[in-house]
């Protein structure tokens, strides 16, 4: 019987979510990638094995994992890690002291964290660079520029960046181009396509889909630069227990199947809030009131299920958080059910309060994760909560 494994890209992106990365289990034929608790490897004799020596390096779980993702994402190289964070910061231990990094203004707030408060130390240069303009990225290169690390639709604003562009200016530079495709996943949007040099997923989002693990993941084309994360993957050793991997790879399964109801749903509730508030007040890159949204359809196949919205004060965003019954309050995103966020308070609080403002992620912002429950049932909740501004 023939199998689809990660090297056949010409299936389709259906059954490449559902067999792509898999290999037969030997002993018993079991359908699903068994997870392999173990934290080393019998050897057959000093120094043969069957590639596996220490689970630090490698684990099979992980393995199906990094190749399911990679697959999805037309890639050849995948490397998953224990958090979103975890698999940025080995990210930047490709770059050194002295070398400077292009970042959007608007990437998710613990990366921020991150480079202001702990990379800096040890001798990275940043600039935060409003990514909608291909101009000021290419106004920000230096020559120490190393990468240029954008995310698109971003979060919570969902500002799209013009891939393209973005790839075409690192590239002049001798810079590499990153992208955060978490918002969008591989299903709407291929960074690859356009010129990108690795992906970044937090697979705690859509590629899990089910709220129930913390990960991340990094995929890559050229052999060496992925030679290289692989020795950061081992030598740092912020991998993913096999069980979060698992986990992760059985949410890769119905991708397919969920991020049309993502969108579906989204589509639904964004033209509801653009009639019942303004569509001024609404933030998603579906609408056509989006300055963004032909940019946003060149390059993305749907629009997914993120919404923003602004209430104009705390006072009125509390007022709806707290009515509301289907969509939980809690951080994250992409689960299969609705959440709703203040990302001033939660997501972004660790932005001083003069950058969030300048960036227009103010008090008065509230941010939607549509699930994959019925609409009318979500938008009833949203008739309840909304009633009172």
């Amino acid at each position: 019987m023939t199998r689809i494994f990660d090297d056949d890209l010409n299936a389709a992106f259906a059954t490449r979510a559902i067999h792509a990365g898999q290999r037969p289990e030997p002993l018993a034929g079991a359908i699903m990638t068994p997870v392999y608790l173990t934290s080393t490897y019998v050897q057959e004799a000093l120094g043969v094995n069957k590639g596996y020596e220490y689970a630090r390096g490698k684990n099979p779980t992980r393995e199906a994992l990094e190749r399911n993702v990679a697959a999805l994402e037309g890639g050849r190289h995948g490397f998953a890690f224990s958090s979103g964070m975890g698999c940025v910061d080995s990210i930047m231990k490709l770059f050194k002291a002295g070398d400077h990094i292009v970042c959007g203004e608007n990437l998710y707030g613990g990366v921020f964290r991150l480079f202001d408060k702990l990379l800096g130390n040890f001798g990275l240069t940043f600039s935060w660079v409003d990514t909608r303009d291909p101009q000021r990225i290419e106004d920000a290169m230096t020559p120490a520029t190393r990468l240029v690390f954008v995310e698109t639709p971003t979060n919570p604003l969902m500002r799209i960046c013009d891939l393209r562009a973005a790839a075409d200016i690192a590239h002049v530079h001798d810079a590499l181009l990153l992208v955060d495709n978490t918002f969008a996943s591989p299903f709407f949007q291929r960074p690859f396509e356009f010129g990108a040099d690795i992906i970044y997923h937090s697979t705690t989002k859509y590629l899990n889909g089910h709220s129930d693990m913390i990960g991340g993941i990094a995929i890559l084309n050229d052999d060496d630069l992925a030679a290289r994360l692989q020795f950061i993957l081992n030598a740092a050793g912020a991998v993913p227990g096999p069980f979060d991997s698992w986990l992760a790879l059985r949410g890769t399964k119905t991708l397919h199947l969920r991020m049309p109801r993502h969108d579906e749903n989204g589509r639904q509730i964004a033209a509801w809030l653009a009639e019942r508030l303004g569509a001024e007040q609404v933030i998603y890159p579906g609408l056509p009131s989006h300055p963004q949204h032909e940019l946003a359809k060149a390059q993305m196949s749907g629009f997914g299920g993120m919404i923003s919205v602004e209430l104009g004060s705390k006072e009125r965003a509390n007022a709806v958080l707290s009515r509301c019954r289907l969509f939980s309050l809690a951080e994250s995103l992409g689960g299969v059910e609705s959440l709703i966020s203040h990302p001033a308070s939660m997501t972004h609080a660790s932005v001083e309060p003069d950058r969030r403002a300048a960036l227009g992620i103010t008090e008065g912002l509230i941010r939607l994760s549509c699930g994959v429950e019925d609409a009318g049932d979500l938008l009833a909740d949203l008739e309840h909560a909304f009633h009172v501004v």
